[in-house]
């Protein structure tokens, strides 16, 4: 049975999980492009973690960062590769999205890649109810990053 809890991203049995999502986001848009957060990205303040887990196996994580009082940011969603397609980003993004609506937040965003590899998570949050929206916060548009919206 699935499991969602807030971690911390230095978790060691996590760092496997971590260190795939940041390889394969790079590997999957151009230098530059590339917004992954590492374990320190997502060690500060602003920034929740949480892991999802199978027993004694983390088979997801997904972040939210805070951009003011009323917005955040949806950040490194990720299932491992045996668990995907089995619901981990679904219940992830659900905590997420259940989070911003208790700290009030009104909107919720997210960046993502643009190549074929960015399909799954960019179907996972249409049917979440995102859409396309312009650059936030720091981000530039460019052909290599896309950009979705969420109103609460």
């Amino acid at each position: 049975m699935m499991q969602i809890r807030k971690d911390v991203p230095a978790n060691p049995l996590i760092a496997p999980l971590l260190a795939a999502h940041v390889a394969d986001q790079r590997d999957n848009t151009p230098p530059g492009f590339s917004f992954a957060l590492d374990t320190a990205g997502l060690s500060t303040p602003d920034v929740t973690f949480w892991t999802a887990w199978d027993g004694d196996t983390p088979i997801g994580m997904g972040a939210l960062r805070e951009l003011d009082a009323h917005s955040g940011e949806v950040k490194s969603m990720r299932a491992a590769d045996a668990w995907r397609g089995r619901g981990v980003g679904h219940a992830m993004l659900e905590a997420i999205v259940a989070t911003a609506h208790g700290r009030g937040y009104r909107r919720l965003y997210l960046e993502t890649g643009t190549t074929a590899a960015y399909a799954p998570a960019l179907a996972l949050y249409r049917r979440a109810g995102f859409v396309p929206c312009d650059a936030f916060a720091d981000y530039a548009p460019s052909p290599h990053n896309q950009f979705l919206t969420l109103i609460l």
